[in-house]
C-alpha cells in the first residue's frame, strides 16, 4: 500500500478488521497529547504486541508496535505456577491435583490436550485423574492403551523430556500413524524421575505441527514436580492419617481387652486369696483345735490314771492354742472392723523402742534402720497390742520393697490438723500423733496407692500375700478414730503415716499431766530459720524470740547460705527441707558445713522426705522434725539441740 493510497484515509478504513481496543487506546493517548503504552492480543494469530504512541507537533504523533507474545507468556507461567501450589496444597485427593496440572498446563500453553501419567510398578502407563478437556480423553486413550503405548512407554523410560514439534515428520516416531490417529500433531513428554526410575509424566498435545518453546517445557518440568511433590505429599499423610486410625482403633481395642483381662484377673485373684485365707485359716484353726482337743483327751487320761501332776502342761498347752485362735479371730474382726479393742492410754515412743530389737531383727542385716522418736510426743488413746502388729507389719512390708537393701525409718510425730486439714483426711479437727513407716524401697505409683488399703490387692507374686495386711491396718487405725496415708514415688520410697488422735483425758506415766515448761534462752544464743512460707518462718522466729532467743530469718537456700557464711552467731540452724532456687535445706546444710563444722541443725518438713534428705545417714548434729509439731516440742527439742 503507498503513501498515495493510505493518505486521507482512517485506519478503520486502511485495517476493517482490526479490534476497536487498539483506535480507542491510540486516540486516548492523542487527545490527551501524552506517551501511552499499552500490549493486548491480537485474535485469530495468538500473539500479543506492545503499543507506543507518541504525540508530535501540529496533531501529529508516531505509534510504534512491538511483539511480546514471549515476554507475556514468561509472565503468564511464573502466575500460573504460584497459583497451582497453593491450589494443590488445598486439594485432599491426588486425583484432584493431576486434574488441576493438567487443566493448568493446556490453558497456559493453550494446546489442545493435556493429561498427567503415572506408570504403575509394572511399568503400564496409568491416566491420573481425568485429561484436559475432558472430551480429549478418548481420543487420547490410544496414547497410553493402543499399540503407540509400548513406544511411548519406552521414551519416558528413558528419562528425558520428550519433544516433537510434528509427528508426521518426526524420524524418531517410528510408529507415527498411532500418534495421528490420535490425533495429535505435537507431543511434549516432561517424565517424573526418582531413583533412577520413571515414575510420572506431564504431557501436553497439539493438534498441529508446533514448534515447543525451551520456556514452555521449562513450565512443564515445574508444573510436573510440583504436582509430584504434592501427590507425594498428600498420599503419605492419607496413609499416615489411616494408619493413625488403624492403630488408635488397635490400641483402643486392645485397651478394651486388657482392660477386661485384668478385670478377669483381679477378680481371680480376689477369689484366690479368700481361698488362700479361707484355707489358711481351716488349716490354723484345725492345728489349733488339735492341740485343745488333744489336751483334754490327755488330761482326761492322766485323771483316769491318777497322775494328776502332770495336767499342768497339757493346760497350758490348750491355753496357748485358744489364746492363738483368739488372737486369729482378732485379725479376721480386724479386717472387718469389728474387733473389740482395748484402747489405753500409751506412750508410742516408748512402745517404739520396746520393738526396735524386734524390727532389726525381722528386716536383717540388709536394711539399716533407724528411729526419730519426737521427744515431747504427745499420749494416745490405742490398743498397743494391735499398734504393735501394725508396726511390725509395715516394717516387713518396707523390707519386702526394698529386695537390695536400704534404709529404714519409724519415725514419730505430734500433728495439729486445722478444718481444712482434718477435712482432706476425713477426720475431725484437732491433735494428732503419727507414726510413719519410712523406706527407701521401690515406692508405688498413684494407681497402686489408690487401690493399696484395698481387701485383696497386693503387688506381691502369686502366693506370696493375701492382700490383707494393709487392710487390716487401715480397719485398726479407722476403728481408732484414726487415719492410714500412704506417700510414695516410684524408685524413691513410700512412707505409710498412722494418725492416732490425742489422749486428753488421761496420761501414761511417763508422761506429765501436765504441759512442760516451755525451756527459754540462754543470753545471746541466735537460731537462724530458713522456711519459704512466710506463716511458718515468721511463727517459728516469733516462738523462739518468744523463748528469748534472737531468730534470724531467710526465705530461701541462698539467703540462708549467705547468712550462714557471715560473722553472725548462729547456735542452731533451723531450716525446710523442700527450698525454692535451686538449693533444698540439706544441701544449704551441707555447704554450710565448709564455714561451721560444728553447727546444730534441725530439718523441719511437712512431708516425710527423711528417705531424701538421707534418713538413717544424717550426719553428726543433724535432726529431723515433721510438721506440724507443738510450740512446746519445738521449744523442748531446740533447747536440747543447743545444749547437747
Amino acid at each position: 500500500m503507498t503513501s498515495a493510497e493510505v493518505r486521507g484515509r482512517t485506519v478503520r478504513q486502511l485495517f476493517p478488521d482490526i479490534e476497536s481496543f487498539w483506535i480507542d487506546e491510540v486516540a486516548a493517548a492523542v487527545n490527551q497529547q501524552k506517551t501511552s503504552a499499552f500490549n493486548h492480543p491480537v485474535a485469530g494469530i495468538r500473539r500479543w504486541f506492545e503499543g507506543r504512541v507518541h504525540p508530535l507537533e501540529d496533531d501529529r504523533f508516531t505509534i510504534i508496535f512491538q511483539e511480546v507474545t514471549e515476554a507475556h507468556r514468561a509472565l503468564a507461567r511464573r502466575q500460573a505456577l504460584l497459583e497451582l501450589s497453593d491450589a494443590l496444597r488445598d486439594m485432599p485427593e491426588p486425583e484432584h491435583m493431576a486434574c488441576s496440572v493438567s487443566a493448568t498446563l493446556g490453558s497456559v500453553l493453550e494446546c489442545d490436550a493435556a493429561c498427567y501419567l503415572s506408570i504403575n510398578p509394572d511399568g503400564q502407563l496409568v491416566l491420573s485423574g481425568r485429561s484436559w478437556p475432558d472430551a480429549a480423553e478418548s481420543t487420547l486413550d490410544g496414547l497410553w492403551n493402543d499399540n503407540e503405548s509400548d513406544w511411548f512407554s519406552s521414551q519416558l523410560a528413558l528419562g528425558k523430556p520428550l519433544s516433537i514439534a510434528d509427528v508426521a515428520n518426526d524420524p524418531g516416531s517410528c510408529n507415527a500413524q498411532g500418534l495421528l490417529r490420535a490425533g495429535i500433531g505435537a507431543l511434549l513428554s516432561v517424565p517424573l524421575v526418582e531413583n533412577g526410575k520413571t515414575v510420572a509424566a506431564l504431557c501436553a498435545m497439539r493438534n498441529e505441527p508446533y514448534a515447543w518453546t525451551a520456556g514452555e517445557m521449562r513450565f512443564t518440568a515445574d508444573a510436573a514436580g510440583r504436582t509430584r511433590s504434592a501427590i507425594a505429599r498428600r498420599r503419605a499423610e492419607n496413609d499416615l492419617r489411616q494408619l493413625n486410625a488403624s492403630l488408635e482403633q488397635l490400641v483402643q481395642d486392645r485397651t478394651q481387652e486388657l482392660m477386661r483381662s485384668e478385670e478377669q484377673l483381679r477378680q481371680s485373684q480376689k477369689m484366690e486369696a479368700v481361698g488362700q485365707l479361707t484355707g489358711g485359716i481351716a488349716h490354723d484353726f484345725n492345728n489349733l483345735l488339735t492341740g485343745i482337743s488333744g489336751s483334754l483327751e490327755m488330761m482326761q487320761t492322766r485323771i483316769g490314771q491318777g497322775r494328776i501332776n502332770e495336767l499342768e502342761k497339757y493346760v497350758n498347752s490348750a491355753h496357748g492354742s485358744s489364746q492363738r485362735a483368739a488372737a486369729l479371730t482378732h485379725r479376721l474382726l480386724a479386717f472387718s472392723r469389728r474387733q473389740t479393742l482395748d484402747p489405753k492410754p500409751t506412750d508410742i515412743n516408748r512402745l517404739v523402742a520396746g520393738m526396735q530389737d524386734l524390727i532389726v531383727r525381722t528386716v536383717g542385716p540388709a536394711v539399716e534402720t533407724r528411729m526419730l522418736l519426737d521427744e515431747a510426743l504427745w499420749t494416745s488413746n490405742v490398743d498397743g497390742n494391735q499398734l504393735e502388729n501394725a508396726l511390725l507389719n509395715l516394717c516387713i512390708n518396707a523390707r519386702d520393697a526394698m529386695p537390695a537393701g536400704g534404709k529404714l525409718v519409724v519415725e514419730t510425730a505430734n500433728c495439729a490438723l486445722d478444718v481444712r486439714a482434718a477435712d482432706a483426711f476425713d477426720l475431725s479437727p484437732g491433735n494428732y500423733v503419727s507414726l510413719s513407716v519410712i523406706d527407701t524401697g521401690v515406692g508405688m505409683s498413684p494407681a497402686v496407692v489408690a487401690k493399696a488399703f484395698e481387701p485383696f490387692f497386693t503387688t506381691k507374686p502369686l502366693g506370696m500375700g493375701t492382700g490383707l495386711g494393709l487392710s487390716m491396718i487401715y480397719g485398726f487405725i479407722r476403728q481408732s478414730g484414726g487415719q492410714a496415708k500412704i506417700y510414695s514415688e516410684v524408685g524413691k520410697g513410700s512412707t505409710v503415716r498412722l494418725y492416732l488422735p490425742q489422749e486428753t483425758t488421761r496420761h501414761v506415766e511417763q508422761v506429765p499431766s501436765q504441759p512442760l515448761e516451755m525451756p527459754r534462752a540462754s543470753e545471746g544464743q541466735t537460731v537462724l530459720v530458713v522456711d519459704d512460707e512466710p506463716t511458718v518462718r515468721h511463727l517459728v522466729a516469733e516462738i523462739l524470740e518468744e523463748l528469748g532467743y534472737t531468730a534470724l530469718e531467710a526465705a530461701d537456700g541462698a539467703s540462708g547460705l549467705r547468712i550462714l557464711e557471715s560473722n553472725a552467731r548462729i547456735d542452731l540452724l533451723v531450716t525446710d527441707v523442700g527450698l525454692p532456687g535451686g538449693m533444698n535445706g540439706r544441701q544449704m546444710a551441707d555447704y554450710s558445713r565448709a564455714s561451721r563444722p560444728d553447727l546444730k541443725i534441725l530439718f523441719i518438713t511437712g512431708y516425710a522426705e527423711n528417705a531424701v534428705i538421707g534418713s538413717g545417714d544424717l550426719d553428726a548434729n543433724m535432726h529431723v522434725m515433721t510438721k506440724p509439731f507443738s510450740v512446746e516440742g519445738l521449744a523442748v527439742r531446740i533447747k536440747s539441740l543447743i545444749e547437747s
